[in-house]
């Protein structure tokens, strides 16, 4: 699971960036979620949780990446399973923003991946002192078995903004 294979890989699908404009392209099924996150009081600690790949561990997922931070071009393996059977996604960050109400990234699929696609996760602090989480995701099967467990692959994108958005709660508090 050594993430540096993948530094020469390209992203399995062409609309790469897009979550930055928001501007989602059709063929995809579409995730545009909101949740309250805490008040800005925590916002540098969910923040940092969320750079350093520690959301992903919180939510039971193994992430291996080539740097301890996410940062364009940077690739990280996020591995669900447990033992010898598991599941690998590969993934590589396309964009971040590391602002003093904003922080977050984008990081889109590479070859290997269940899926085909990318997603943002972005943590905002807003003029009422309300922190949020958003994930803004665009997805479609990218292998044989998401293709026919399709139905429950996009229950499972979307439990799992729920739980980005838990585990970010907790490091905020």
């Amino acid at each position: 699971m050594d993430p540096k294979r993948y530094l020469n890989a390209e992203p399995t699908y062409p609309e790469v960036g897009a979550t930055r404009t928001g501007d989602l392209p059709p063929g995809y099924h579409h995730v545009r979620r909101r949740y309250p996150a805490g008040d800005a009081a925590g916002f540098t600690r969910a923040a940092d949780a969320l750079m350093t790949w520690r959301v992903h561990a919180a939510l039971g997922l193994s992430p291996r990446a080539t740097a301890p931070r996410a940062a364009p071009g940077e690739v990280v393996v996020n591995r669900l399973g447990v033992g010898p059977i598991g599941l690998l996604a590969p993934c590589r960050v396309i964009w971040t923003v590391e602002e003093d109400r904003r922080a977050g990234f984008a990081y889109g699929t590479l070859p290997g991946h269940p899926e085909k696609g990318e997603e943002s996760l972005l943590l905002e602090v807003g003029d009422d002192g309300a922190m949020t989480f958003a994930v803004t995701a665009f997805v479609r099967p990218g292998r044989w078995y998401s293709r026919l467990g399709w139905p429950l692959t996009v229950l499972a994108v979307e439990f799992f903004c729920g739980r980005y958005a838990a585990a970010l709660r907790r490091y905020a508090r």
